[in-house]
């Protein structure tokens, strides 16, 4: 396939994609996944979290957030505790090892530097009020069916 023939749709995921295995490379030395990363961006950016909550802040099936907490839980990054209004919940909280490798972390700008330094920022709104747009609708056509 030609690259002028691939649709916005196709350029977003290549472009998240190519984002993704930047940060994942980025991240290997620290032995952790992009999605691990925001899991604990989300934590010690946010505080303590109810993991439903958390799921629903990263748009996460539950049984994915719940096989990414559990590798967090035995690396020692992330503490789990019953929350103390519904035992049934539980609440996710950083770590002193946690906190300690989040400020060891990498400054992972450099992505969005690299990709979009040099774009008017015209350009930029643009970008994300269509995205955002077709999100809501696909989101909208989908809760539909």
């Amino acid at each position: 396939m030609q690259d002028d023939h691939l649709t916005v749709g196709a350029w977003t995921k290549r472009c998240y994609f190519a984002g993704r295995a930047l940060m994942d490379a980025t991240l290997r030395p620290y032995d952790l996944g992009s999605t691990q990363w925001y899991v604990l961006w989300h934590l010690a950016n946010s505080g303590p979290t109810v993991q439903r909550d958390l799921g629903r802040a990263l748009e996460l099936e539950r049984a994915t957030l719940s096989g990414i907490i559990a590798t967090l839980v035995r690396k020692g990054l992330v503490q789990q505790t019953s929350d103390g209004e519904d035992q049934r919940q539980r609440l996710l909280t950083l770590t002193s090892s946690g906190e300690t490798l989040w400020r060891d972390l990498p400054d992972l700008s450099f992505i969005h530097q690299a990709a979009f330094d040099g774009i008017a920022e015209t350009d930029l709104v643009t970008t994300i009020r269509v995205l955002r747009l077709a999100t809501e609708r696909l989101q909208t056509l989908s809760r539909k069916a």
